[in-house]
């Protein structure tokens, strides 16, 4: 299944859009789950409570206060292994992505070809940074989370927190599972904390304090771990 998202000011162009992505998914039997937004402001406010619930989504680049292009600036922040796919009615702007890693533009109206050209491409780099993310489950959604926003996991009795700048994502499970499936990124500091070596800024006294300014435990037998893993990681970084 293919979570998509329409950004687009103008209610028409969305569903032109939405129609001509759904013919071409049913010709593919691809099944497709859309979000609708017609301001940018309006899709990063829903990504705050929703991130890692859209694997791509198409930008139209002239909307109003907030366009396309900065639209697209702070996804890139907030989710780095968002797919993006820039909608333009003018040919001057199809340059303009690379800044973001865009993965394709596509000029009004968008013929079916260049629509199944741009999807192989977003299905190709959803398989291949599925190595890059942690797949979890909450509630009734699966959630794909990149491993670059995720800060620290922490754990609860029998469940796991999975923490990113701007939410937490809980699921049933143990803090010995996650870390192995994690791997040399993360590093064990405590018995309930495994923290993202780059997400670390530095270690002091029994905490180790995380670049934007959190402050978690560091027990004392993890100390000497922890202190390797940090120095690697600055290190190979």
């Amino acid at each position: 299944m293919l979570r998509i998202g329409i950004c687009d000011d103008i209610y028409d162009a969305r569903l032109v859009l939405r129609a001509a992505l759904e013919r071409v998914l049913e010709k593919r039997r691809v099944q497709g789950q859309f979000r609708e937004f017609s301001s940018g402001e309006g899709l990063l406010r829903w990504l705050e409570s929703h991130a890692g619930e859209l694997d791509l989504v198409f930008l139209d680049m002239e909307m109003g206060e907030l366009d396309g292009m900065e639209t697209a600036r702070r996804l890139r922040a907030a989710d780095a292994g968002l797919q993006l796919v820039f909608v333009t009615g003018y040919a001057e702007h199809v340059f303009d992505g690379y800044s973001v890693g865009a993965l394709g533009y596509l000029l009004k109206p968008p013929k079916a070809e260049q629509l199944e050209e741009v999807l192989d491409r977003a299905q190709a780099a959803l398989v291949r940074d599925l190595d890059r993310a942690y797949i979890c489950r909450s509630g009734d959604t699966h959630y794909r989370i990149p491993i670059a926003n995720i800060l620290y996991f922490v754990s609860d009795r029998r469940q796991v927190a999975c923490v990113t700048a701007g939410r937490e994502y809980t699921f049933y499970g143990k803090l010995d599972t996650v870390a192995a499936e994690v791997g040399a990124d993360f590093v064990r500091i405590h018995q309930r904390y495994l923290v993202r070596t780059g997400a670390v800024d530095r270690m002091e006294g029994g905490e180790v304090v995380l670049r934007d300014g959190r402050r978690l435990p560091v027990s004392r037998s993890c100390q000497p771990s922890a202190l390797l893993a940090f120095t690697r990681a600055e290190l190979e970084g």
